[in-house]
């Protein structure tokens, strides 16, 4: 079994800046995909950024430009740095990874953002 924790959540400004982490641990060789997806209050869950375990990336069009995502494959974390944030950025942000070993995702237990206008 493999755990995700997500830190580094919290309120700021329109314009302001966080920076999100994930850590993996457990069963942690093997991680294929991860990924953070955003859930606003009575919106479905959607996908914001993704890394493959080789460094590649890819954005939802809203976060283009504002957001990086990246990775530290030793340390088995994932970050999410938000530059730019606006009010439509507020949610859950919810933490992916896909175990190679086990044939399955886990996801972790999310961190609010808030960003006020």
């Amino acid at each position: 079994q493999m755990q995700l924790v997500e830190s580094g959540g919290g309120l700021v400004q329109s314009g302001g800046s966080l920076r999100l982490s994930c850590a993996a641990s457990g069963r942690i060789f093997s991680i294929g995909n991860m990924e953070w997806y955003r859930q606003a209050p009575g919106e479905q869950r959607d996908l914001v950024a993704s890394i493959t375990n080789s460094g590649y990336t890819n954005y939802a069009d809203s976060v283009k430009g504002r957001f990086t995502i990246s990775r530290d494959n030793v340390k088995a974390t994932v970050y999410l740095q938000m530059n730019t944030l606006k009010p439509e950025d507020t949610g859950v942000y919810y933490c992916y990874a896909w175990s190679y070993a086990e044939g399955r995702p886990y996801w972790g237990q999310g961190t609010q953002v808030t960003v006020s206008s």
